[in-house]
């Protein structure tokens, strides 16, 4: 064996050739390659993971990252009965209390046999600010999300599972959204739209509105399969809108229907009042200004168009350079400007469809016309259901149903009886009244028609032997 002076004669020397061979490297080869000689030669030694990650941060300064932020949603339903410390809220306008997770949160889930692994990260980094030539600094906070799986399901999680996370949460979006109800706020022609929301807590449903079951399911049929066809409408052409004309006497729902509508659909409601607007270009600069995903709603439209005081100033009649026209609103309805927007549900009501320009009314600007009717047996039945909780039969159905088929009644005239008293006994004993009075009523007015037409008719004979 050599003896502890030659060994540690040898490793002097080697020590020493390693030192000169650090310090030629240093001199003579440049930083970068250095760099990346040692990167190579780590990576020899270094063990491979079969793991990526993917990082989902929250946004940059300019925008938000939607994957981040479907993310968020969908990780809700995900969080473990285990979890230890989660984070509530609930904003001015949420339905209900927001359970999400806290930072360093580990959440596991699994898509069509693939394992994934999710962690929350926030840190929290100071910001110094020089710009004022003094040294201070903000405290500022980054969330990301990090998304760990094998590599080998790159191309399945990237294609399938993120779309399907983005899906999912725009449906729990949709779902738990807060519905607004917007109308012009302070505005005056030429000046800047303005809409004024409120938040709509409208309760009527399909469930619970009073009109006949076949044309409800029509409706919803309609409804559903418009939501469904943004690719049929590209394909062929046309502007992903839908036209509802409402027409029938007052108090027939027309209202109730369009609330019930916004709260399937989930869409909110634009209040156009056109006595606001005075010229065409502000009906095309009010079209602008709502959102995707919203009904439009433009009441007694046949009302709207005549005006009478527009020409009207001071009591001195005035005649306007430009005026809101019928070409102008049909190019709202049916033009190039109704291609402005996407997932647009239109809605005209009307208390008289005759006095319509027949022009408004064609397929493509008002695609489906629905009949608000008089009070019918089946809608009485769902009245006393939501007013008064009888979901069986009771002993003045048969003469209110019988009353009801001879007698023109609204839905909100037998509603208001209804809210008279809690008593059913008493509540169903004044709808018979009710019922009874306006049958009187109608036949009185029929009598009265018809003399009316009888004078009539001897007048213009009258008239006519006098000619």
């Amino acid at each position: 064996m050599p003896s502890a002076s030659s060994m540690f004669s040898a490793y002097a020397s080697l020590s020493a050739t390693i030192m000169l061979f650090r310090s030629a490297a240093n001199e003579l080869i440049p930083p970068p390659i250095r760099r990346y000689v040692y990167s190579a030669v780590g990576e020899l030694f270094q063990r491979r993971s079969n793991k990526l990650t993917l990082v989902v941060e929250e946004g940059n300064a300019i925008s938000r990252n939607l994957v981040y932020e479907a993310s968020e949603i969908y990780l809700r339903t995900k969080i473990s009965p285990s979890a230890d410390r989660l984070k509530v809220s609930k904003g001015p306008k949420e339905n209900k209390i927001i359970v999400s997770f806290v930072k360093g949160e580990k959440i596991d889930d699994v898509f069509d046999g693939i394992e994934l692994n999710w962690r929350f990260v926030c840190l929290e980094h100071n910001n110094q600010n020089d710009d004022s030539g003094s040294s201070s600094s903000t405290r500022q906070e980054s969330r990301y999300f990090e998304l760990s799986f094998d590599k080998k399901f790159k191309e399945r999680v990237l294609n399938s599972y993120l779309p399907f996370v983005m899906s999912r949460s725009k449906e729990m979006k949709d779902r738990d959204k807060a519905l607004k109800l917007c109308t012009l706020g302070n505005w005056y022609p030429g000046g800047n739209i303005h809409w004024e929301t409120v938040k709509l807590d409208h309760p009527t449903t399909f469930e619970t509105l009073a009109m006949d079951p076949g044309m409800k399911e029509a409706i919803i049929g309609d409804l559903d399969r418009f939501v469904e066809r943004r690719e049929y409408y590209k394909r062929v052409g046309r502007a992903w809108k839908r036209g509802y004309l409402l027409y029938g006497p007052p108090g027939t729902g027309k209202s109730s229907l369009i609330a019930a509508i916004a709260n399937h659909l989930k869409f909110d409601i634009y209040d156009l009042q056109l006595r606001h607007l005075m010229h065409d270009s502000d009906l095309r600069r009010l079209l602008l200004s709502t959102t995707n995903r919203s009904i439009l709603v433009m009441e007694d439209i046949d009302c709207s168009l005549e005006l009478p005081d527009r020409n009207i100033v001071e009591g001195k009649k005035k005649t306007p350079q430009v005026q809101l026209t019928l070409s102008g609103l049909l190019n709202f309805v049916d033009g190039l400007w109704s291609s402005c927007g996407d997932e647009r549900i239109l809605i005209f009501t009307t208390n008289n469809k005759d006095k319509l320009d027949p022009a408004l009314l064609r397929p493509g600007r008002m695609d489906m016309h629905i009949h608000m009717s008089y009070l019918t047996a089946h809608g009485f039945k769902v009245l006393a259901s939501n007013y008064l909780g009888i979901n069986a039969y009771h002993r003045l159905f048969g003469e209110i149903e019988r009353l009801i088929g001879i007698t023109s009644i609204t839905p909100a005239q037998v509603a208001e009886e209804l809210m008279r008293s809690e008593d059913a006994d008493v509540a169903l004993e004044g709808v018979c009244r009710l019922l009874k009075r306006k049958k009187l009523e109608n036949e009185e007015v029929i009598r009265d028609e018809e003399a009316n037409g009888s004078l009539e008719c001897l007048g213009c004979k009258k008239q006519k032997s006098e000619i």
